[in-house]
């Protein structure tokens, strides 16, 4: 079933969405990305004549209740942005009446799902190697499915919208679809964009294709260079993990952040590539300063020759005109992770390079996705997101799709185990 041609006149539509958005010290949002991503599908169903039960999650509070990770702090951004008022209900598990109620047009806010244990489905105080686990877990699974149960019966219709979550096989994500027919549930506009999205980046791609991978550690990154390793033309690996390759080759990186314990990995990731014909673009010059802070003091120098008691912080100037070139010919280009400390404005400049470069292609007809929370960050700051093909609201889900994973939020909905 597709969102576009279902009527919601006089249905009540349970939607799932990804409203964990940063916020303060004060409770107010940072950043509400996530919240305009879903405005689309939210309006669709208040327009058609249907009400609006909206959960998400917030944080991790690990089945706990935590006033900081409460929703209730953005039911009034909620409001604004869809210019209605929002009633919302303080336990997820206990809104049975407050959903009855609901008139058509009119919305309620969920309280944070993961407030609930069986939203995750772990047991909780338990550890994995503990003889009781295995029971625990089970009887966890059981209790997961009640709750879904009750979540399914507040409403007529299941949206999935939240494609942040949707590696994951929560009580929201997937296990609530179980409860709704094959016609009356769906993936909302924003799940069904990025769906298109990955699918250009893995199963329609233009060539050249360039990724740009950044991030601190290779180890967290293994999966998804493997995959694209036997996809990609380019593949630029950079930020933190540009060190861990800089010492495996026999360099010296200061106080750099490095992997170790991972050296022969960047060693044997650089001659899969060179196997495979993938053109490796790595970091030659850096920006390394004396501390971790905006007000370092600072030297360009080889990413090999960092001396003792710095650390390289950002792209240097070669490497910028290094990775510059591997993006501004591509025709499909894949940004996950900066290529340096881009929250200090010192230290933005490697990743204002990529980006630049990366609008620059896109302008000359290249298809550009940029996901994972930092890169996404970093669009914004530059204020930029709009001159890429598509700014993606998911990280681990995106990465997991790209490694080739299948997704639970989406294969509930498409009725695959």
């Amino acid at each position: 079933m597709n969102i576009d041609n279902f009527n919601f006149a006089g249905l009540k539509a349970l939607v799932r969405v990804d409203f964990n958005v940063p916020l303060d010290e004060n409770g107010k949002i940072t950043d509400d990305t996530r919240i305009r991503g879903a405005l689309p599908t939210l309006k669709k169903i208040l327009a058609d004549g249907g009400s609006l039960i909206i959960m998400s999650h917030m944080g991790k509070p690990k089945g706990k209740v935590n006033p900081k990770m409460s929703l209730s702090q953005i039911k009034d951004a909620v409001a604004k942005a869809l210019d209605t008022t929002v009633e919302f209900a303080p336990d997820a598990a206990d809104a049975a009446a407050a959903a009855a109620a609901l008139k058509p047009g009119e919305v309620l806010l969920l309280e944070n799902l993961r407030f609930h244990a069986e939203e995750e489905g772990k047991p909780v105080g338990i550890e994995k190697d503990a003889p009781e686990y295995e029971a625990a877990k089970k009887e966890m699974k059981e209790r997961q499915k009640e709750f879904s149960k009750k979540l399914a019966s507040y409403a007529d219709v299941y949206v999935n919208d939240a494609f942040g979550t949707a590696h994951r096989r929560h009580a929201s994500t997937a296990v609530v679809a179980d409860y709704f027919d094959s016609d009356h549930k769906m993936l909302g506009y924003l799940m069904e964009k990025e769906v298109k999205a990955v699918d250009n980046i893995l199963s329609d791609i233009k060539r050249p294709f360039t990724a740009i991978m950044g991030g601190s550690k290779v180890s967290t990154k293994i999966g998804i260079i493997e995959n694209l390793m036997d996809k990609v033309d380019n593949l630029i690996l950079c930020g933190g993990m540009t060190y861990t390759f800089a010492k495996a080759m026999g360099g010296s990186v200061g106080t750099s952040i490095c992997e170790n314990d991972k050296l022969d990995l960047a060693l044997d990731i650089m001659k899969k590539a060179k196997e495979k014909g993938v053109n490796l673009v790595l970091g030659i010059d850096c920006i390394a300063g004396d501390a971790f802070s905006n007000d370092a003091n600072t030297q360009v120098c080889s990413v090999k020759a960092i001396p003792d008691g710095w650390e390289g912080l950002d792209a240097g100037p070669e490497t910028r005109v290094l990775f510059a070139n591997a993006i501004k010919g591509a025709k499909t280009i894949l940004w996950n992770g900066p290529a340096g400390v881009f929250e200090f404005d010192n230290f933005a400049a490697g990743s204002r390079a990529v980006a630049d470069a990366i609008v620059e292609a896109t302008e000359n007809g290249a298809f550009s996705l940029v996901g994972g929370g930092d890169s996404v960050a970093c669009v914004n700051k530059f204020g930029l997101a709009d001159k890429v093909s598509y700014v993606s609201t998911g990280g681990g889900a995106l990465l997991e799709a790209i490694e080739g994973k299948i997704l639970p939020g989406i294969a509930a909905i498409r009725g695959e185990k």
